[in-house]
């Protein structure tokens, strides 16, 4: 039997800076397309976990070395995202430090949940659910 063809498989985290007053959260602005802010994270790699995939997307992008608290949720709306179909599994995680853009980041920030700036993908809707979950 053929193996089936299949959504991408990703993983994003909201990394809370538990180090910093008022936790902001980090958000990356992306150095490739779509281009905009977004929730740090990316694809998972054959051979490893969707956690552990998670953790080294947060580094490779911030250099951050998250601990992952939480799963927020599973998003797979076949339009998240423009570039094909794929579904991510979101984390809460915590860090501490000074986040740098590396890898696919272009930019980083630490930001006060009520000023969070307009999202690429369905970032949006991961974060009003993160608020709701997590922060209300």
């Amino acid at each position: 039997m053929a193996r089936p063809i299949t959504p991408s498989l990703a993983a994003d985290v909201i990394v809370e800076l538990e180090d910093r007053p008022g936790t902001p959260i980090v958000l990356i602005e992306r150095k490739y397309e779509p281009l905009g802010w977004a929730i740090p994270g990316g694809f998972v790699e054959v051979g490893e976990t969707v956690e552990q995939g998670a953790r080294r997307e947060i580094k490779e992008e911030t250099g951050l070395d998250v601990e992952l608290t939480d799963m927020l949720g599973v998003y797979s709306d076949p339009a998240r995202d423009p570039r094909g179909h794929s579904v991510s599994v979101v984390y809460r995680g915590v860090a501490s430090g000074n986040p740098r853009a590396d890898d696919d980041a272009l930019s980083v920030s630490a930001v006060p949940i009520d000023q969070v700036p307009p999202l690429v993908f369905d970032h949006e809707k991961i974060i009003q659910d993160y608020i709701r979950k997590f922060r209300a």
